[in-house]
């Protein structure tokens, strides 16, 4: 059977360069848009020119010290999933290599699109961790996820606070937005707890169902000391490490180093990260660096800082990940375990993805057969009433004609 869906080698040898092929394009196509906004005027060359200056003229101390920071983030983080994989599966793996598919992720994330390397690293630790299963690894991750959401709605929290006039909607005075409009506070009170309500019993059945298959790798929930000591701490010390990334880089490019600042680029940097199509958010992130830092510092500044710690991060991700793989793996082991997971990644985004699909054209096949049996009883209703009418027509002028007969024999006699 594999050999049957096997690529013939002309299509494997094919593959690659299309993808030569199809960068040429992009290159040449980006290009051909450049000069042409030269030649409309537009001083494409200048600008360029002073981002470059702005890219390049922070310190190598900077450097260094964000990149130390950095790998200080990876180690943190690494040790959080250590706790939760050694809780679940008690003797399946060492730090190094969990650390290392973890690294191996966070590297990958940077090339492929759609955080595929957080698949890549979750299959990873299926392969190493001894007992692992993948519902099992994928409860861990669930776990791993809950201190990154509740600091995330918190930044986000404070960022819409934070935006003047955001909980300024005012029907009057300041107490009349509650006072004066009574009615409408409680028909915003009611549709809120509804939804709230709704929202919770749809997650929990989804919850529930969930947990079932995946409570052995959040086993360690149960264990709120051991949470705290083995997840939280190290995830809180890794997330201080990331703050830390930003304060250096802001520094670097002489942008004021705030708390607004700071939460603005973690704010915006999470909002990229949910919505990047593009391989490690690239221009998206820009993008959002961009407007955040509108208030304090002007584009070009802030799209080199963006550009700038990326550029710097990206590479020493790579180079950590790479030097960890080496030195935990061997280049030949390591190299076929990326390779592989990498390669059941995909296929297991894809299977994701198709079951829901068909999970959403299940639930429309039932609305649209509900949809027609209803149609049916309607119509049956409808034929049944235009009978009953037509009958009752029928019947009411033969009662008639008879009535005039026995009357029209009446006069006769």
């Amino acid at each position: 059977m594999s050999e049957a869906v096997a690529p013939p080698p002309a299509a494997a040898e094919a593959s690659p360069r299309r993808r030569i092929l199809k960068i040429l394009a992009w290159i040449v196509g980006i290009l051909a848009i450049l000069v042409a906004l030269q030649f409309a005027g537009i001083d494409v060359w200048g600008w360029f020119q002073s981002f470059w200056d702005t890219l390049t003229e922070i310190s190598a101390g900077y450097t260094i010290l964000g990149c130390i920071f950095q790998g200080l983030q990876t180690a943190l983080t690494g040790l959080a999933w250590y706790g939760i994989l050694r809780y679940a599966y008690p003797g399946g793996s060492t730090y190094m290599e969990v650390l290392t598919a973890y690294a191996v992720g966070v590297s990958l994330n940077n090339f492929v699109p759609a955080n595929l390397g957080t698949f890549v690293s979750l299959l990873m630790y299926v392969a190493i961790v001894r007992g692992a299963t993948f519902s099992g690894v994928l409860g861990g991750y669930v776990v791993q996820k809950i201190f990154y959401l509740v600091i995330g709605t918190l930044i986000y929290l404070y960022l819409f606070w934070a935006v003047s006039g955001s909980f300024d909607f005012q029907f009057g005075n300041e107490w009349d937005a509650v006072s004066g409009h009574p009615l409408l506070v409680l028909g915003i009170v009611a549709s809120s707890v509804f939804l709230v309500a709704l929202f919770v019993r749809i997650f929990w059945r989804w919850a529930k169902k969930f947990w079932e298959n995946a409570k052995e790798g959040g086993a360690i929930l149960g264990d709120l000391g051991a949470y705290g000591k083995w997840v939280l701490l190290p995830e809180m010390g890794g997330y201080a490490a990331k703050v830390m990334v930003i304060i250096v880089f802001l520094a670097a490019y002489g942008i004021p180093v705030t708390f607004g600042s700071v939460m603005s680029v973690l704010g915006s940097n999470q909002l990229a990260n949910i919505l990047s199509f593009t391989p490690g958010g690239i221009g998206v992130n820009q993008a959002f660096n961009t407007y955040a830092l509108g208030s304090y510092t002007d584009s070009t500044t802030a799209a080199a800082y963006s550009t700038g710690q990326q550029l710097i991060t990206t590479g020493f991700n790579a180079l950590f990940a790479i030097v960890l793989l080496c030195h935990t793996f061997g280049w030949s082991g390591g190299k076929k375990l990326v390779e592989d997971s990498y390669a059941d990644a995909k296929v297991k985004k894809e299977e994701m993805g198709e079951e829901r699909r068909e999970k959403k054209e299940a639930k429309r096949e039932a609305r649209r057969a509900e949809g027609r049996r209803g149609l049916m009883r309607v119509i049956r209703r409808s034929a049944d009433e235009s009978e009953a009418q037509t009958s009752e027509g029928v019947d009411s002028p033969r009662g008639e004609s008879a009535v005039e007969t026995s009357s029209d024999d009446s006069d006769q006699e």
